[in-house]
């Protein structure tokens, strides 16, 4: 990397944290810090959702899938396009209905207080490993861009995305993921077709390709751990308490339902476009092995860039991989703030609340870098990401979603299936391998990890009766008239839209500068600075509007 890479990953970094930091006023409250206001636009939801999901894999995970193995890493992203719309049809608007803040909210209302709190110690325990486990690929990629040490990135990057989270709360990060949606949608596009012409064009990459490069599914990645992980994926995104967050915070049920499709669409799309540079690069350089296959994404990067668009795409993978980070760590916060310190100190003002809630994320932020620094030692990303995936998806988020479409299921009942697959789980997973000499493949450790979950809750189902105790919930319906929050809306996109006329702005300076690619540069930094413009001066005659209202 050259002087202007570094000069461009300092101004994307500056431009996120002003983005992240411009949003403090906005969240004085809990709906606000947690939800946004409760109206948050559903495109922007569904763009937010794509990359808190997206990301946390795509580069480090799934580019080393798609480097090592080939066309089966768009076979397995492609499946998640399913799960997006089966959730966008039945899970987000029912999540929508139920008018809470958060799961926990939910599980507080619907089976009590007791119930609530088990799942919530459970919960917050198993989000250090998924936290941790997406720190460490954003700390990866500076690792591989820059030869910057793993662990000093690891504490670089995590007290960043600390600070902006707890100042900005989730607006600051539904708008940080769509930016980030935006330069990185941009940047592929240029990375693609220069990765086809370094390789010698498409005809060349598929002769000189492995024999078993372009197979659906490949090694272990068989017909049946697609399906499991589509079933998995329907639950992780259905119920995960911090994806959740993004169908809650809509204005009503339609909207919910469409955070869920537009996230199915656009994994209908953007697996080929994303995985094709790592499978590309297999061509290129063959010799990757283990773990140096976690960089590939990036080393095609280095490859093919012009110089500062490299330094742009960097800065854009790193703070999209850290999306994930960002989501969990509010997520974790408002968890600790609603469900366990404000029902402690039901008297609490707002202010206190909120200073619980931005102490909360900054403590489970530090917990989340020492989680981070254990990775390595664990058999490496994509080992502990499908692993954490598999033992704990179907058992945590499982009998929540279930009982939304319940009457039978109780409090017991839901965490006794709970705790019954997690042991299962765990016990395939450490203990038979080690004493019995017997361990799960992966298909098989996915099929159990979302199936003995469902299985015991189907039995429960067929057997018990309907649940009859009062619940406390709230539901709302597609007419229901809730607070729009359209002045946070409004500041939201006005900030986006300024952001998105700097980023813009900084490829057409590139263009300038560029000795290849000048072309690409310049269409795309004129399609974002005109439609950066197009925003700010939508807001702006909103706001006007309202004013003379």
């Amino acid at each position: 990397m050259e002087f202007l890479d570094y000069t461009t990953i300092i101004l994307f970094t500056l431009i996120i944290m002003v983005v992240g930091l411009s949003f403090g006023r906005q969240g004085g409250d809990m709906k606000s810090f947690f939800a946004a206001g409760g109206a948050v636009p559903w495109g922007i939801n569904g763009l937010s959702l794509f990359m808190s999901f997206f990301s946390a894999g795509t580069f480090v995970v799934w580019g080393s899938i798609a480097y090592e193995y080939g066309l089966v890493a768009i076979t397995i992203q492609m499946a998640m396009c399913l799960s997006g719309f089966l959730i966008g049809y039945f899970i987000a608007p029912k999540w929508r209905a139920t008018n809470v803040l958060t799961v926990a909210e939910y599980l507080t209302k619907r089976f009590g207080e007791h119930i609530q709190r088990y799942y919530t110690y459970i919960f917050l325990f198993l989000s250090l490993g998924y936290t941790g486990s997406f720190l460490y690929p954003v700390a990866k990629i500076v690792n591989v861009s820059t030869g910057f040490d793993i662990y000093y990135s690891i504490l670089l990057l995590g007290g960043i995305i600390m600070v902006y989270t707890a100042v900005g709360g989730l607006w600051a990060v539904v708008v940080t993921d769509v930016l980030q949606f935006v330069i990185l949608t941009a940047a592929v596009l240029i990375v693609l077709p220069l990765s086809i012409e370094k390789v010698g064009g498409l005809a060349n990459f598929i002769e000189s390709a492995p024999e078993t490069f372009f197979k659906a599914f490949n090694g272990e990645y068989s017909p049946l751990f697609i399906a499991a992980f589509c079933a998995y994926n329907l639950v992780f995104i259905g119920g995960n308490w911090a994806y959740v967050q993004r169908y809650t915070s809509t204005k009503n049920t339609k909207s919910a339902s469409k955070v869920g499709y537009l996230f199915g669409a656009l994994y209908l799309i953007s697996p080929i476009i994303w995985m094709l540079p790592p499978m590309i690069y297999q061509v290129i350089n063959p010799a990757l092995d283990g773990l140096q296959a976690e960089g590939a994404y990036l080393m095609i990067c280095k490859e093919v860039l012009p110089v500062g668009m490299l330094g742009l795409m960097i800065g854009g993978m790193i703070f999209a991989t850290a999306s994930s980070v960002n989501t969990s760590l509010n997520l974790a916060a408002a968890v600790l703030t609603n469900d366990i310190y404000k029902p402690l100190k039901p008297n609490a003002s707002d202010k206190s609340l909120m200073s619980f809630a931005r102490m909360a994320t900054l403590v489970f932020g530090i917990l989340t870098i020492g989680v981070a620094f254990l990775v390595p030692f664990a058999g490496g990303i994509v080992e502990v990401v499908l692993s954490i995936g598999a033992v704990t998806g179907g058992a945590l988020y499982g009998p929540a979603i279930w009982a939304l479409f319940s009457k039978k299921q109780t409090g017991r009942s839901i965490l006794s299936v709970t705790l019954v697959s997690l042991t299962v789980n765990l016990f395939f997973k450490f203990i038979s391998p080690t004493f019995l000499n017997f361990s799960l493949d992966r298909s098989q450790e996915m099929i159990v990890g979302v199936g003995l979950p469902f299985l015991l809750l189907l039995v429960y189902e067929l057997f018990a009766r309907d649940d009859l105790r009062e619940s406390k919930l709230e539901y709302v319906s597609d007419n229901s008239n809730v607070e729009t929050g359209e002045i946070q809306n409004l500041f939201g996109i006005k900030v986006l839209s300024i952001a998105m006329v700097c980023i813009g702005s900084l490829f057409l300076i590139l263009a300038i500068l560029a000795s290849q690619a000048a072309i690409y540069l310049v269409i795309l930094g004129g399609l974002i600075t005109m439609l950066g413009g197009w925003l700010y001066r939508y807001t702006n005659r909103a706001f006007k509007l309202k004013k003379d209202n």
